[in-house]
């Protein structure tokens, strides 16, 4: 039953490699996909699984993401004990912020005695897949595993990005390597890694035992993946792994941990595609958000007037409020408010929420955080030498304008 299970989302990561998207607001609260925040996949994944009964643990720049889960989230009916609450770092114990996942849960360990599940479930909240949690729990039970990780295969090239989870040939965890060059592959798999998603589902009793033992222990990261894998593994409890079923409805499995600037970019370019990887509009799988009262979006401009002046959009996802007038977006995606002015030209790029494109202006591979005006004329994305010095341009050559830049 899920109300014998309480979820945790871990909401309060820097992002220090999405900067300068993560300057202003925590990286769960980074917009994705034109009307999301990436931590809506998450807390959808949660309410199409059944479970009621989460909190989200933010600690860094969360001013955002706490309005964003008041106006859009607040959706659970409290007098059935089901709810969706932030937990904001508060020092309960010590004077010392969260010094890791492990240390996040173990601060906060007041709530789960308050409620007093079976099991635990702990999330991050900064990945982009589909996934029933439901079936993860029922695997654990069944398995009578202490603590059951979650793990998707992945190529063995990309180990160094990675958490690495080592499994024997019965799927019982041996042991976890972070980040290795040379990864323990996958039983008769020889080219492939368990990745670690960051999931865990604990017995509720060993998670207080667990996390007790390791607070002690000076030397430790407070890392679920870095220490309290090990610390389980050398006690004898049993670390059982679950294999990620997707519920995407796709033949290859979907998991993004947009971690850079690139992953996030090439994650967001996966929507627009003709037959997206990843799919928004299955109806089975709803992926909820909160959204401001916007008009409709509209193109304006069919060229009769003026050579050139045609409002175009092709390829692209266009967001409520948006209006393309006179100018050109391809292969793009324009979140809420965002305006492209006549003879304009936005291709390959990611415009968040009130960006204005000036006349004339040119853009490309480029990534224009909220309420950013880009004057008259202006070009971005087609000189990168000119570019690094006023913008963030990645090492792939993606331009990012900061939020609220003002451009001379």
């Amino acid at each position: 039953m899920m109300k014998k299970v309480l979820t945790f989302i871990m909401a309060g990561g820097k992002g220090e490699r999405l900067y300068p998207l993560t300057r202003d607001r925590a990286k769960p609260a980074v917009p994705f996909g034109g009307i999301y925040r990436i931590i809506d996949f998450t807390l959808s994944n949660c309410i199409n699984s059944g479970l009621r009964r989460i909190y989200l643990l933010t600690q860094y720049k969360s001013a955002s993401l706490q309005r964003h889960i008041r106006l859009g989230w607040n959706i659970l009916p409290s007098e059935l004990a089901q709810f969706i609450e932030i937990l904001p770092a508060q020092q309960r114990i010590g004077d010392s912020w969260y010094l890791g996942t492990a240390d996040a849960i173990f601060q906060n360990y007041y709530t789960v005695e308050m409620e007093q599940p079976d099991e635990v479930l702990i999330l991050a909240g900064d990945h982009i897949y589909k996934m029933n949690y439901y079936n993860m729990i029922d695997f654990h039970r069944e398995a009578d595993a202490d603590l059951t990780v979650g793990v998707v295969e992945m190529d063995k090239e990309k180990s160094t990005q990675l958490g690495v989870v080592e499994v024997d040939s019965v799927g019982r965890v041996t042991g976890f390597q972070e980040k290795p060059v040379k990864p323990r592959a996958i039983p008769a798999h020889p080219d492939k890694i368990y990745a670690s998603m960051g999931i865990y589902v604990f017995k509720a009793k060993i998670l207080a035992q667990v996390l007790e033992e390791n607070a002690k222990n000076h030397n430790s990261t407070h890392d679920f993946g870095k220490d309290i894998i090990p610390q389980m593994l050398k006690s004898g409890l049993k670390v059982a792994a679950y294999n990620f079923i997707d519920e995407n409805k796709h033949e290859a499995k979907y998991w993004r941990d947009i971690g850079t600037i690139d992953a996030y970019y090439e994650a967001n370019m996966d929507l627009i595609q003709v037959d997206p990887i990843f799919n928004l509009y299955d109806k089975d799988w709803p992926i909820r958000t909160y959204q401001e009262q916007f008009p409709p979006a509209k193109t304006v401009f069919a060229g009769e007037e003026v050579a050139g002046r045609v409002g175009l959009v092709l390829d692209s996802i266009i967001s409520g409020g948006s209006i393309v007038s006179g100018g050109r977006a391809q292969r793009s995606i324009l979140s809420y408010n965002v305006r492209v002015n006549s003879f304009a030209e936005v291709y390959d790029s990611i415009l968040m929420e009130g960006v204005n494109v000036g006349r004339y202006a040119k853009i490309k591979r480029a990534i224009i955080d909220k309420d950013v005006t880009i004057p008259q004329g202006i070009v971005i994305g087609y000189d990168l030498e000119e570019d690094r010095k006023r913008f963030h341009v990645t090492e792939s050559g993606i331009v990012v304008v900061a939020k609220g830049t003002e451009i001379k």
